[in-house]
Parts: structure tokens; C-alpha cells; sequence
């Protein structure tokens, strides 16, 4: 049965980073290249031990536009860091990664393509 708890209280954690992290992006990072940028955090992934979480993150733009959100984000790591462990009670603050997510794009140039086919398209 511990292993269930586990995976709850991992899975509470992990939610909890996902929603903590929209509102630091939203409310905390006075960054000016972030403003006009929009910016989804689209899952996380906790470590068994809750000392590592991977934040994933979506952005709509061109990949230099990404890249530069990107770069942005691993600046301000040290500071989303200290603002998850003042939000979030864990005996640990968990060291954090922040990766690009593209699955909704490539599940986006899946739909366009599957579309076409439907029409019969040339692809």
C-alpha cells in the first residue's frame, strides 16, 4: 500500500508544480520579452525522491523565438526555484528543469496532415 500513497502524494506534487509555475510565469518573472509571449506549462515530471522536477513548457512562436523564451526561463531557474519552495512544502526544495515541449505542434502538423488526406490532398 505505500506505493500507492506514494504515487499520490508524487502526483499531488507534480500538479502542484505544474499550477505554481503558470503563476510565477504569469505574475512573478518581470521579464518585458515574456509579456507578449504565450507560454503554457504543459506537464511536469517529480522525481521518486521529490528532488528533481521537469518542467515542460509550450511556446507559440518560431523556433528562434522559442529559443530565446528558452534561455530566458533557464536565467530565471535560480528564482522560479526559490518561489516553488516558498509555495509548494516539501522538506527539499526539488532542483528544477525547464524543457521545450513541441508534442502540440507535432500533434498539430498530425491533424493538418491527416485533414489533407481526408480532402485527398496532395501531402
Amino acid at each position: 500500500m505505500p506505493q500507492r500513497q506514494d504515487f499520490n502524494r508524487a502526483d499531488r506534487i507534480r500538479k502542484a508544480m505544474v499550477r505554481e509555475f503558470s503563476d510565477i510565469l504569469m505574475r512573478d518573472l518581470k521579464e518585458p520579452k515574456l509579456v507578449d509571449v504565450m507560454i503554457s506549462v504543459t506537464d511536469a515530471e517529480v522525481s521518486g525522491d521529490l528532488r528533481h522536477v521537469r518542467l515542460f513548457v509550450s511556446i507559440r512562436g518560431d523556433l528562434a523565438l522559442q529559443n530565446e523564451i528558452m534561455d530566458i526561463l533557464r536565467d530565471y531557474t535560480p528564482k522560479i526555484r526559490s518561489e516553488l519552495g516558498k509555495r509548494i512544502s516539501l522538506r527539499y526544495t526539488p532542483e528544477i528543469e525547464i524543457h521545450l515541449d513541441t508534442s502540440l505542434e507535432r500533434g498539430a502538423k498530425i491533424t493538418e496532415l491527416l485533414n489533407k488526406i481526408t480532402r485527398g490532398e496532395d501531402i
